[in-house]
């Protein structure tokens, strides 16, 4: 059955309007079925529409498939209904019997409707039937022509607001005006104008001693409001609270200075400014237009005004009918032209025309002169005439440039005059910048006017959309609106044109300019900077911190913590908690230790600051602004912070019972009487709590009036930072205060930890619906051994967004906005089922949708060009998903907003709070040996065991040995009483080692200057022993002694002088009798060789030396990092440093070992003069010396520190006592396996 006449709208409040539109019983089908067809519905009056419904003919084959809805107040100047930033097409009948409604997402107010068949039935031809759903209308209008104002008087002389609410709705043609205006002696103002086509709101409160700019508050919203269609204006504010709402698109700011009423004096005027305003509108224009419904904190200004109740006598004629304009715009999309007839065979060219686009390229006009042409385009936003005539004398050109910018969307005049041996362009009528030709020329004018078009590549050079011609032009066509066109001085009569008696066009739209700003609203976030084309937008994110096609996505990870976690050292590094969220990046230093990670913010009060002449009357105020909030750090687990105060003369808390002097304010903007050290509630300092202040009487050093100094860290994180502390008494003779705010520090990062075990198929966690209805982003972590899962999902009516690992390969990520189901899948080479942690992120906004899975695979789409583009949930969000996931999943953010896994885990059946095994994701990052230990929330490397420090081993420990320094280790038979844990432990890795060794493993690196040195020593009850040297030449040697042979063995490893400050690495293994050693990447191998190790003694070692390990112990890093009770000690003066890895100085390279020197005579030359002088002086010098000692030697007393013996025991000494030398007073226990440094 066709549909009803009339049907009732329930719940609306109005009475509902039907109206059925059909030619006789069968509906409307037009002769032709083309795109040029339409059918247009008078309503009688203005109505607000909220739903359309469609039939096919009645019992035919003929129906509409898709269609465009236009509408209009006076059945011209047509506006098409816009959705989801696009001009809409609504999907229609698939047969002729069924009805298809759409309700309107935003309900428009019109008398006339028109539809426009964009697709049929293939089997037919258009057929059409339909319903529009709505109900009555009317507002009181007023008419502003430009000159009148309405004023709004006060029942009191001034006014103090606190909250005001202005609505109204206005439609103009005009780009510039006042719409309401309000001002007070006081400096208070509000202004409301239209600037550029765009809403321009202006508001003051007040300002402050400091200056009246400081309460100035400026907000622009909307664009192309010159359409002269209706805008819908709400100005909501309580104090400084701001919601400033167009057509629906609503912004929320605060007003900047320190005042929460509006003082206006006398009046609100509406429509213009009576008197020159603060913003310095003196010479602004008034508003030129309609507006309806004004109303001003529950006033309907409009009835009063009509009433006759406010002051309208600025007015010549008041009317409360809208006076409509009568403009004629076109619209011209990528194939359209528009030919215009004009006076042929004229010697005077004259054309004019208003135009907009948002396109910088692209053709205005064409012209095909008696022998010549004439081209008028768009070239990088600037107008390019060109004039070519070519008769049988010569050829002329003239060539006319003008205007910039011409491609932001507002309109635009242009006027072109030529004739003979003259040119004149003028742009938006301002003469005195009108460009000019005096090049010779001759004009005969060809009689037709070409306004857009294109080339067709498929057809012939010569055939256009705007017909054959003979001179083809060569700018691509132009996209926009024109309106206003004058063809030789005439004005264009489009409505012949549309009625097809003048001209012709091809696929112009009449009546109407369908130009869309698609960077309104903004679709690029955080600061990105939005670009437009006729037909899309894109984001420049340069300099946000952000990437993506809308600026969504931070460039920088979240926390200190994750960067660690990427293998990362401490380092200065740009973090942003939130994401994609509202806060934005900051620096921080980032200190990563063994076992935590700190996160340090500064501020900008230098340290020691000094004060002078504070009272308590008059306190001074320092003000303390960090490079972050507390917002941003507000994530973390634990915070601190130092401050301290240097006083002489100088009271601080007035302890113990008097006001305080001085306080400082924290978060929340509370102030706080205790100090470092102390803790709230408490009016006292360190000293205070530990009772160890200089006076007893007194809770802090400083109150004891004296030059002293009260310091200590405030560690509650709820009142941190500290961003004022107020200062009371340094205004005393000799009073002088000094105060220190240290930097933020704060540890950890609850959300990046925040995890959830799903330990059955059918667990999961939910959540409130997820808000991204234009722009969401997703990423977590999850780890898992099962082959399938999803990760979450969450649904409406028909839209969902729903992630999971759909085989042990696949991750997917679908959604659907109303466009129909879209997935995308990226697949990893390597299993995601291995029980690893994953990263996945994945997003949608309007422009595309992108995942990416552990950073490496990546989909994406574009988004379609016309379609739905808001996701409209309603269910839960269900995390583990209803069909089940097995694993764990972490740090789980959702539009910049940490979901809380582990709070909700606590009371979730089958859901555990937190996960374990990050070790077998993170356990690669410990390197040189260390340990990864698992923790509840992450890991830690445990570098005990290993000759390095950090958080990942890496950092070197090594040792600067001055001249007899040296360090002993020895191997305990058993862990003494009271050892260390490291001891312990060593001396349980010892019980298990061979107490005859078969085989070593050593490593270290040093520099030094000095030569012969010994760098490492083993020995052993059994008189086995190792020595690695340095001889008097530099050269490195090994020296082993192992039993059971008559004489050692030496091996020569480097010949080089490896005493030349630079850093060398040496490392040495043993496997019964085959050694390896490898000096940087020089390698020696093989067998003993019994070889007589002679007596060798040094001075010692002097340099640097790091690294050192010998199979698996550590000794140096022992010595330096252990207490007594270790087997590790050390004699002398030991500096702990890393100067045995990085050099301490690099000396340039003799010609003999440096492969790229060149030779040169000269220089050979003098290397040999100096030589020679230097041989000569030694030798003086050697022989003073001589004659100096022999002068001066006298019998003594040869001092030694051996120890005595009898003459058989010295002769037996091995050769390893000799190596040893005589620093060392103590004599070795023969019981104890040492080795020396």
């Amino acid at each position: 059955d066709p549909l009803p006449v009339f049907k009732q709208m329930e719940p609306l409040i109005c009475h509902s309007l039907v109206y059925w539109c059909s030619t006789g019983a069968g509906g409307w089908s037009p002769l032709d079925s083309d795109h040029y067809q339409w059918l247009q519905v008078d309503l009688g009056t203005r109505r607000q529409v909220s739903a359309i419904a469609t039939q096919g003919r009645y019992s035919s084959s003929d129906w509409t498939t898709k269609y465009r809805l236009l509408y209009s107040d006076t059945g011209r100047n047509w506006k098409p209904y816009h959705q989801d930033g696009n001009i809409w097409a609504f999907s229609g009948n698939s047969n002729s019997e069924s009805s298809v409604r759409h309700e309107l997402q935003h309900g428009i107010v019109a008398r006339f409707l028109r539809l426009v068949p964009l697709d049929w039935s293939e089997e037919g031809r258009i057929g059409l039937r339909i319903e529009v759903y709505g109900c009555f209308y009317w507002a009181d209008v007023i008419n502003f022509d430009g000159q009148g104002v309405i004023s709004y008087r006060f029942k009191v002389k001034k006014m103090k607001i606190i909250k005001d609410v202005i609505a109204l709705r206005f439609k103009t043609s005009e780009s510039d005006g006042v719409i309401l205006h309000g001002e007070g002696q006081q400096g208070d103002y509000i202004t409301l104008e239209l600037d550029k086509a765009k809403l321009l709101l202006q508001i003051n409160l007040g300002s402050n001693q400091y200056g009246s700019i400081l309460g100035h508050t400026s907000v622009t919203t909307g664009s192309l409001l010159d359409d002269n269609h209706w805008h819908s204006v709400v100005i909501e504010r309580y104090r400084r609270n701001v919601n400033f709402t167009l057509d629906r698109h609503t912004q929320h700011f605060r007003t900047n200075g320190e005042f929460d009423h509006l003082d206006l004096d006398y009046e609100l005027s509406f429509g213009g400014m009576p008197y020159s305003g603060k913003p310095g509108g003196g010479g602004k224009k008034n508003f030129k237009g309609c507006m309806e419904s004004i109303n001003y904190n529950g006033d309907n200004i409009t009835d009063l005004a009509r009433r006759k109740k406010l002051d309208t006598s600025t007015f010549r004629n008041l009317s409360f009918s809208c006076v409509e304009t009568h403009t004629f715009p076109v619209f011209f999309n990528a194939t359209s032209f528009l030919q215009l007839p004009g006076r042929a065979n004229h010697n005077t060219l004259s054309v004019g025309f208003h135009f907009r686009t948002w396109n910088p390229y692209g053709l205005l006009l064409f012209s095909n002169l008696d022998d010549g042409t004439l081209e008028v385009s768009l070239k990088d936003g600037k107008i390019a005439v060109h004039i070519n005539v070519t008769n049988a004398a010569r050829n002329y050109r003239a060539d006319l440039t003008s205007g910039s910018g011409l491609n932001d969307g507002q309109w635009h005049a242009i006027r072109l005059v030529a004739k003979e041996n003259f040119a004149m362009l003028t742009i938006d009528g301002d003469e005195a910048s009108a460009v000019r030709s005096t090049s010779p020329l001759s004009i005969t004018t060809g009689g037709t006017y070409h306004l857009g078009g294109r080339r067709d590549t498929n057809v012939t050079e010569s055939q256009w959309y705007f017909l054959q011609t003979l001179f083809p032009p060569s700018q691509q066509s132009f996209q926009g609106c024109m309106q206003a066109i004058l063809v030789d001085d005439q004005p264009a009569d489009l409505h012949a044109v549309e009625k097809g008696t003048v001209g012709a066009f091809e696929n112009v739209s009449l009546d109407m300019c369908a130009i869309i700003d698609r960077c309104m609203p903004n679709h690029c976030e955080h600061g990105g900077r939005c670009m437009q084309t006729w037909d899309g937008f894109s984001c420049t994110c340069d300099g946000t911190g952000y990437t993506g096609a809308t600026c969504h996505t931070s460039i920088y990870e979240p926390s200190c913590e994750a960067y660690k976690h990427l293998g990362r050292s401490s380092d200065t590094y740009w973090i942003d908690p939130d994401g994609s969220g509202p806060l934005g990046p900051f620096k921080v230093n980032c200190n990563m230790t063994e076992d935590k990670v700190w996160t340090t913010v500064i501020n900008n009060l230098p340290p020691k600051t000094a004060i002078t002449g504070s009272s308590r009357e008059r306190r001074t105020i320092l003000q303390v602004n960090y490079s972050a909030s507390m917002a941003q750090v507000d994530h973390t687990h634990y915070c601190e912070q130092h401050i301290a105060y240097s006083c002489r003369m100088s009271r601080l808390l007035n302890t113990p019972d008097g006001t305080p002097y001085t306080w400082w304010v924290g978060r929340g903007n509370e102030k706080h009487f205790y100090w470092g050290g102390s803790g709230p509630g408490i009016q006292k300092c360190a000293c205070g709590i530990d009772r160890n202040c200089t006076d007893a009487k007194y809770d802090c050093n400083c109150d004891a009036d004296a030059k002293q100094e009260d310091s200590g860290l405030l560690i509650y994180k709820e009142h941190l930072p500290v961003s004022q502390v107020a200062v009371g008494d340094t205004n005393r003779p000799g009073s002088e205060a000094r105060l220190t705010v240290g930097p933020l520090s704060c540890q950890g990062d609850d959300n990046y930890w925040n995890a959830a075990s799903f330990t059955t198929p059918s667990s999961y966690l939910h959540f409130a619906t997820f808000q991204g209805e234009t722009s969401a982003d997703i990423a977590f972590y999850f780890k898992t051994s099962a082959p399938y899962g999803v990760f979450l999902e969450n649904l409406g009516n028909t839209d969902f967004i729903r992630l999971e690992l759909k085989s042990p390969h696949v991750v997917s990520f679908s959604f659907d906005v109303g466009n129909g189901p879209v997935e995308l899948t990226v697949q990893s080479t390597t299993p995601l089922n291995d029980d690893l942690w994953h990263r996945v992120t994945a997003e949608r906004n309007v422009k595309e949708s992108v995942l990416l899975v552990d950073q490496v695979y990546r989909a994406s789409r574009p988004a379609p060009a016309q379609g739905h583009t808001r996701l409209e949930l309603f269910s839960q969000l269900y995390v583990g998903g209803q069909r089940g996931f097995l694993g764990c999943i972490r740090a789980l953010r959702m539009n910049g907003v940490t979901l809380d896994l582990e709070e909700r885990a606590k009371v979730t059946p089958g859901v555990k709070p937190g996960c374990q095994g990050h070790c077998t994701s993170f356990g690669m990052y410990c390197q040189n040996g260390g340990k990864c230990v698992e923790k509840y929330n992450g890991y830690l490397c445990d570098c005990t065991a290993t000759a390095y420090d950090g958080p990942f081993c890496t950092r070197d420990v090594g040792g600067f040995f001055e001249a007899g320094a040296l360090v002993r280790y020895s191997f305990l038979p058993e862990a003494v009483a009271g050892a260390s844990r490291d001891s312990r432990m060593l001396t349980h890795e010892q019980k298990a080692r061979e107490v005859n060794l078969t085989k070593e493993e050593v490593a270290f690196s040093f520099s030094t200057s000095s030569a012969p040195a010994i760098l490492l020593y083993v020995s052993s009850k059994t008189r086995d022993y190792l020595a690695v040297v340095l001889r008097p030449n530099g050269s490195l040697q090994v020296r082993y002694n192992l039993g059971g042979l008559r004489e050692p063995f030496t091996i020569n490893v480097d010949e080089r002088n490896l005493a030349n400050g630079q850093t060398h690495t040496i490392k040495m293994s043993r496997v019964d009798r085959s050694v390896t050693v490898q000096v940087l990447q020089i390698q020696k191998t093989g067998h003993v060789d019994p070889l007589l190790i002679e007596s060798y003694n040094t001075p010692g070692f002097i340099g640097c030396l790091s690294r050192v390990e010998f199979n698996g112990i550590a000794p140096l890093k022992t010595a330096l990092r252990t207490d007594s009770s270790s087997p590790a000690a050390h004699l002398g003066k030991l500096v702990e440093s890393n100067c045995g890895a990085s050099p301490l100085t690099i000396p340039p390279m003799s010609a003999a070992t440096d492969p790229w020197h060149l030779d040169n005579t000269v220089n050979r030359d003098s290397a040999i003069i100096g030589g020679i002088i230097a041989v000569v002086i030694f030798t003086i010098l050697c022989t003073l010396l001589f004659l100096i000692r022999y002068m001066f030697r006298h019998k003594g007393t040869y001092h030694t520190n051996e120890a005595k013996s009898g003459g058989g025991e010295s002769a037996g000494e091995s050769a390893d006592t000799a190596i040893m030398g005589t620093d060392n007073p103590e004599t070795i226990d023969e019981s104890k396996k040492e080795w020396f440094i």
